[in-house]
């Protein structure tokens, strides 16, 4: 299981694939830049790109139809959308809501397990700084300073088979990704985040690599656990690279780490789907398959031991 938006969780998804028995992915459908944007206001529809990007992460055959789904017009009326935004549009027209036609996009090009929206209708992200409220998700991940973020409405539905899968899963990561905008953005729809308190799966948050600016300029690993405790978001463990731009600072106490070299190299920029592959199987004790044969995460074996086992950990950053 896998929760979030954008490049980081079709980072995640590309690795779980590798190892994972049964794998969910649960997406924010926030966006509303560029193609999303565009479809939001002119059919009312939630966000489709992040879904796009999951479905096409989770393609059993994803050489052709993963292609196809990222085909962006260059001319016309269509100019800058893309297909796969078009077809997820057209198949919630047909389908009569945006959940259903999701699965029926899996259904119809395959993909290794069902992909849900965090939330079933459409909602506007709003940040909170010290001084203002900043409203949709461009805006937001052009603000410095952010405390807070929540969804209008403030409780829409999230997809009764996500929370299900939640209540199944052994392991739930979440991100890496824009923290504010991908990872929070799904977390704080209220069922989703109360189905992810409740799960008995191992929760681990995957740390970025680097800041995002300005949406995290100034944030160490600790601040990004404080926002996601501030926002009461579970998180057993986290997986770090030991080598990431993002310096740890001062962790909660008992806080589980788990350091693997989990960056593609030699650049460090990304995660590298099959280092974090390898490293996240070790977490439930399995072992990457074939397809993530690879350089093999390095633990420093740093783990100590986690009095919230259940809970929530952290508090909101500071202003900045």
């Amino acid at each position: 299981m896998a929760i979030g938006g954008g490049h980081g969780l079709a980072r995640t998804l590309g690795a779980a694939r590798r190892f994972a028995g049964t794998l969910t992915a649960i997406v924010s459908a926030a966006d509303d830049g560029g193609s999303s944007g565009r479809l939001r206001a002119s059919l009312d529809i939630p966000a489709p790109g992040d879904l796009r990007k999951a479905i096409g992460a989770l393609l059993v055959a994803p050489e052709r139809a993963g292609a196809l789904l990222e085909h962006r017009f260059s001319g016309g009326e269509l100019a800058g959308h893309a297909f796969g935004n078009l077809l997820l549009a057209a198949l919630t027209a047909t389908a009569g809501d945006f959940a259903t036609a999701i699965g029926e996009a899996c259904a119809l090009l395959g993909t290794l397990g069902p992909v849900y929206p965090a939330t079933s209708e459409s909602v506007q992200l709003v940040g909170e700084t010290a001084s203002a409220s900043i409203y949709g998700q461009v805006a937001v991940m052009a603000t410095p300073g952010l405390v807070k973020v929540r969804l209008e409405p403030a409780a829409p539905a999230t997809p009764e088979g996500a929370l299900a899968a939640l209540g199944d899963a052994d392991l739930v990561v979440l991100g890496p990704g824009s923290l504010y905008t991908s990872v929070l953005a799904a977390l704080i729809a209220p069922a989703l985040a109360e189905a992810v308190r409740t799960s008995p799966a191992l929760v681990v948050y995957v740390a970025n690599l680097q800041e995002q600016h300005p949406e995290t300029t100034g944030y160490d690993l600790a601040a990004h656990l404080a926002a996601l405790g501030s926002h009461h978001v579970r998180v057993d463990a986290v997986l770090a690279d030991p080598s990431a731009a993002v310096q740890r600072g001062e962790l909660p106490a008992g806080m589980v780490v788990h350091l693997a070299e989990i960056a593609r190299r030699p650049d460090g920029l990304v995660h590298d789907e099959a280092r974090l592959a390898e490293a996240l199987a070790r977490l439930v004790g399995g072992t990457a398959g074939p397809a993530g044969k690879g350089p093999t995460a390095l633990f420093d074996g740093r783990v100590r031991p986690n009095p919230h086992p259940r809970g929530t950990v952290g508090s909101a950053p500071p202003a900045r």
